[in-house]
């Protein structure tokens, strides 16, 4: 484990427990701009994190939700302080704080922690994942058939026009559920899943999402295959990317 990998693991986990503070408790919900919901616990907890990205390595860039980018320079870090903001709102343990280390605007290493679920899912790039400490990997499903497929909600997934495709996907599949955000995706690099289909994304959401998916073994693309981080995703085991590619292409 890298130097970096360290830090962000013990920062991670900091920013998480933060969060706890404010879970269930009525924290007040503001509206930002772009309609989304916020709360004191998404502001605290990017606070923490860039206060101490900026004592470790002063003057390294930093890309967060909520406070956009400071520094410049081909390396920085990108933080997500909750991810899945409307669970946390709703008092639903499956909420994330993110954190990644990008070069030239690849992921070197991701930290997903849960904190209402004290799940640390984390990957460097080369050396595999990881649920808390133990090797993880994406399950060996061959075919959508029998499978289990997780989404995004509904309601995003029809106005993108994702949903038709899926709910046909549905109708092979053992089951169809909507953990949606990191969580989602997470299961899908723990095995417990069997792929994650998500409509819209922004950077934050996915930036260490696609590295700990792909070093557990599997997929993580956009809808048309494409390997670059951008604002959509499917993430899966690898052995049903190509149905689930083509049924969204039909």
């Amino acid at each position: 484990m890298s130097p970096r990998l360290a830090f962000a693991l013990e920062l991670v986990h900091r920013a998480g427990r933060l969060t706890l503070g404010h879970f269930q408790t009525g924290a007040l919900v503001e509206t930002k701009a772009d309609e989304s919901p916020v709360t004191i616990a998404d502001r605290e907890a990017e606070s923490l994190i860039r206060r101490a990205i900026e004592l470790a390595y002063p003057g390294e860039a930093i890309l967060g939700e909520e406070e956009g980018e400071t520094g410049e320079g081909k390396a920085r870090w990108v933080v997500d302080p909750i991810d899945g903001t409307k669970s946390f709102i709703c008092g639903v343990p499956l909420y994330a704080t993110l954190l990644a280390y990008e070069v030239d605007g690849v992921a070197e290493l991701g930290v997903a922690y849960f904190p209402a679920l004290d799940e640390m899912v984390y990957a460097e790039r080369g050396s595999g994942a990881f649920l808390n400490g133990c090797p993880c990997r994406v399950s060996e499903k061959e075919t959508v058939t029998g499978s289990v497929l997780s989404c995004g909600g509904l309601q995003s997934m029809e106005k993108y026009g994702r949903l038709g495709p899926f709910m046909d996907l549905g109708q092979r599949a053992l089951a169809t559920r909507t953990w949606s955000d990191a969580y989602g995706h997470c299961l899908v690099a723990t095995g417990r899943v069997d792929a994650m289909v998500d409509p819209i994304v922004n950077h934050w959401d996915v930036a260490p999402i696609a590295l700990i998916v792909r070093e557990a073994g599997g997929k993580f693309t956009d809808f048309r295959g494409g390997e670059t981080v951008g604002k959509e995703a499917i993430s899966s085991n690898g052995r049903i990317h190509q149905e689930l590619l083509e049924a969204f292409r039909a």
